[in-house]
């Protein structure tokens, strides 16, 4: 007993110096830690914490850092690096990409998840590379303009849905409201489909979505965890990521090419990386490619628009919507607009939602106070050096970047808890500390999205400010956010109260 006792003294003795030493790599290197970190878990279980969002524990060392531009954490035993300074922001996500070029890898191993490492978001270097460039045309300004009508008419179905629940009740739960829109926008635009969702909430399209979207359950996050820490081990035991649902888009999307293979085009998103497909086949006959565009890379990019874009967008609507009704001076301001620019083009056509300035200064206000994601990171790719210092960031640590500190520090913005729309107007676009807003990331791995994104959501505004007056319900005007891991959201039963404007 003497002996084994003796024996489990040295080893446990032994795998507290090793992980000791492993978190000494910052200090070592003269770099200030986070606190909180503990053996072996490092300050993992701060970035897992429900009761303390992840966000406020960054930003109570983003606080604390003073005029440092960075600070070191620890991931299980592995260093990770947060940037805290525009200038080092942009040299990381700009100037020196080509040492950041990917994401934080997740390597999934069985067939069944070989859609996730087909998403431009999971992919790294060069299908990476490969992924962006075929991908970009689909949202260049024409593109846009081609697809504007699809998202419009999501739009008017949106103000049918309100005007339909008006007649039984006064308040409209956003969350529901906005999310429907945004998936009967996806589902026509990315999937090729009409499922009708604002018109039958109990369509199994959004039903499906409805429950990916979920709280993870304890069961998926284990899974995540050991994907990113022991791929090796998912692999050995077969174990795959892909949750039912995500197999039920995959056949949506082989169900949409198929039909368009036998004729027919709506200048959706489908239809573009039909022809994006097509184009690289033909460059495939003249030398071989690398990374070919296959049926099953469209259906990953369709999924992604989903992943990426249902709720990040809804959330966006949500946020712009409650702001406004706890502005109604504003709100009258942005109306105001909208009646200029109905008499000057007689509808809301895409030239007039990119003549919204107000409309757009709105919106980029509420990204700055609700950024749809509140960090953003990448993985080194190789060894770097932080310029104008010794600090060595070895090859695949994490550099993150706190987008909610940097979007309320009051270094750049004045009264930075405020919802103040003219910042952000043109005359004022020069005095934004670039760096300092990044609601949709910055750099070369930015949000492919984001024009389309915010189109989907300016037209949905326009027409809703432009139908009803939105205001608060008494006693609950102030915003409460989901408690849910992740993306920064409203929680989900944030009502407002929708009154329809007399039109004369």
């Amino acid at each position: 007993m003497v002996v084994v006792l003796l024996v489990v003294v040295a080893v446990v003795t032994a795998a507290w110096a090793y992980s000791k030493y492993r978190h000494s790599y910052w200090w070592a290197s003269g770099v200030t830690t986070a606190p909180g970190s503990l053996p072996f878990i490092g300050h993992t279980h701060k970035f897992l914490s429900r009761k303390h969002p992840r966000w406020l524990f960054i930003d109570q060392v983003y606080k604390n850092l003073g005029d440092s531009k960075f600070c070191g954490f620890y991931e299980q035993l592995k260093p990770s690096l947060m940037v805290a300074e525009p200038d080092l922001v942009k040299t990381v996500l700009i100037r020196d990409f080509d040492h950041f070029v990917d994401r934080r890898r997740v390597k999934f191993t069985s067939e069944r998840d070989e859609i996730f490492n087909q998403l431009l978001s999971r992919a790294s270097g060069d299908h990476w590379r490969s992924l962006r460039s075929i991908l970009s045309p689909n949202f260049t300004t024409g593109r846009m303009k081609g697809m504007f009508n699809l998202v419009a008419l999501k739009a008017d179905a949106l103000l049918d849905y309100i005007n339909r629940k008006l007649k039984t009740q006064q308040m409209i739960t956003l969350k529901r409201c906005f999310g429907l829109y945004t998936l009967e926008v996806i589902s026509s635009c990315a999937f090729g489909m009409e499922t009708n969702s604002l018109a039958d909430e109990n369509s199994v399209f959004n039903t499906m979505t409805e429950n990916l979207f979920k709280p993870p359950t304890t069961a998926m996050r284990i899974k995540y965890i050991l994907f990113r820490m022991y791929p090796q081990f998912c692999e050995a035991l077969k174990i795959n990521f892909t949750q039912p649902e995500i197999d039920f888009f995959k056949e949506v999307v082989q169900e949409a090419l198929e039909q368009r293979e036998k004729g027919g085009h709506r200048g959706d998103f489908l239809d573009l990386m039909m022809e994006a497909r097509d184009n690289n086949k033909k460059e495939s006959a003249i030398g071989s490619l690398k990374y070919p565009v296959t049926n099953s890379t469209v259906a990953a990019q369709s999924v992604l628009f989903l992943l990426a874009g249902y709720d990040t967008t809804a959330n966006a609507l949500c946020f712009t919507t409650f702001l406004l009704a706890q502005h109604p001076e504003q709100q009258q301001r942005l109306r105001r607009e909208l009646k200029e620019l109905i008499l000057r083009h007689d509808t809301f056509t895409y030239q007039a939602i990119m003549d919204a300035n107000y409309l757009d200064a709105c919106i980029s206000e509420s990204l700055r106070l609700y950024p749809p994601a509140h960090f953003t990171e990448r993985q080194c790719t190789k060894q770097y050096r932080l310029p104008g210092t010794d600090v060595v960031v070895p090859r695949s640590t994490m550099v993150f970047v706190p987008i909610w500190s940097l979007h309320h520090d009051p270094r750049y913005w004045s009264q930075p808890s405020a919802f103040l729309p003219d910042r952000f107007l043109p005359e004022n676009r020069d005095k934004v500390v670039s760096a300092a807003y990044l609601p949709f990331g910055l750099g070369p791995r930015n949000c492919i999205g984001m024009r389309f994104a915010l189109m989907e959501a300016k037209l949905a505004l326009a027409k809703v400010f432009l139908e009803f007056e939105v205001s608060c319900v008494p006693g609950q005007d102030h915003l409460i956010l989901s408690q849910q891991l992740g993306l920064m959201r409203p929680s989900s039963d944030l009502s407002l109260v929708f009154t329809p404007l007399d039109k004369h």
